[in-house]
């Protein structure tokens, strides 16, 4: 693809060590990072030097998983967020001011497939925000960025039981993040029901997050069409990331609705993941969301 470079396919090649890659390629580009490991997940986190930082302003944790299904390049779930945020922290790191941003790659977002959110990755980080007390973070996962050039935002969380207080910085966070995607892409963007990613660990440990992925203009339109047709489709979504357990207790189907997803969606965790369904308008709509997220200045 001549829009990537060449390093780019040695990172979704099959036996990359991709942990060590993004470490090896961050110093490369003269940012530093460090590995953390929780519950035996090996997560790489980006932070900056201190003037980078305002107290008085939010953080912003922005997370982009680099695990894979085994057999799959895993070309768009997830190196080309991957790809995409490690250029932007070289940008970062010559921001002419503060920019308040602190950046996860994570390990083992696909567990949660099948284990259930608790068995994610980045449910560990989670768990350690909450012990510490850090709750009023912007946290926005990247997941799927590399296919399309219409930003999707989830809709998981908007309806969660949890405390009037999390609702409150959830809406704030959801409305925050809709008018930056609007602003990136002149107004082509949309909300839907995503299947969840490391947002979902977030949000079970009482943390605002919000997830955004990508999609074609035409997939985007016969989705949001689907599911303003079928009511049982959204349920579908979401139901798929319960866990395998409690799926055959409750008798969930498995993702009986997969045949009405995207494409893009249907290509995960397969074979057919590969550098090919990329396309280069994605990596230029991600280049200016992500520039803004570092813009935005948001009083604690």
């Amino acid at each position: 693809m001549g829009f990537l470079p060449e390093a780019f396919s040695d990172y979704i090649a099959h036996g990359c060590r991709r942990a060590d890659f993004i470490q090896e390629r961050l110093e490369q580009l003269g940012v530093k990072s460090e590995r953390i490991v929780i519950d035996g997940k090996n997560h790489i986190l980006v932070q900056f030097a201190s003037r980078a930082y305002n107290p008085q302003f939010k953080i912003k944790t922005v997370i982009a998983h680099y695990d894979r299904v085994p057999g799959s390049p895993g070309a768009n779930d997830n190196s080309a967020a991957n790809w995409q945020i490690m250029d932007w922290a070289a940008r970062l790191k010559s921001y002419p001011s503060f920019h308040n941003v602190r950046i996860f790659f994570t390990d083992g977002e696909e567990l949660g497939w099948d284990t259930g959110v608790c068995g994610q990755g980045a449910f560990g980080i989670a768990s350690t925000f909450q012990r510490l007390g850090i709750t009023s973070d912007d946290v926005y996962v990247f997941d799927a960025c590399g296919r399309g050039e219409i930003p999707i935002l989830s809709r998981s969380g908007m309806n969660s039981p949890a405390s009037s207080r999390f609702k409150l910085q959830f809406s704030d966070l959801h409305t925050r993040t809709q008018n930056l995607l609007r602003q990136a892409t002149g107004g082509r963007w949309m909300t839907l029901p995503v299947p969840y990613s490391d947002n979902a660990s977030f949000l079970a440990c009482g943390i605002p997050a919000v997830a955004i992925t990508l999609l074609p203009a035409d997939e985007a339109s016969l989705y949001a069409r689907k599911i303003n047709s079928d009511r049982h489709l959204e349920d579908a979504v979401v139901n798929r990331e319960s866990s395998k357990e409690r799926r055959i207790k409750e008798h969930i189907p498995d993702f009986s609705y997969k045949e009405h997803l995207p494409l893009t969606w249907r290509l995960f965790h397969s074979a057919d993941d590969d550098i090919a369904t990329l396309t280069p308008a994605s990596f230029s709509v991600m280049e200016s969301v992500l520039n803004l997220i570092a813009d935005a200045k948001v009083p604690c």
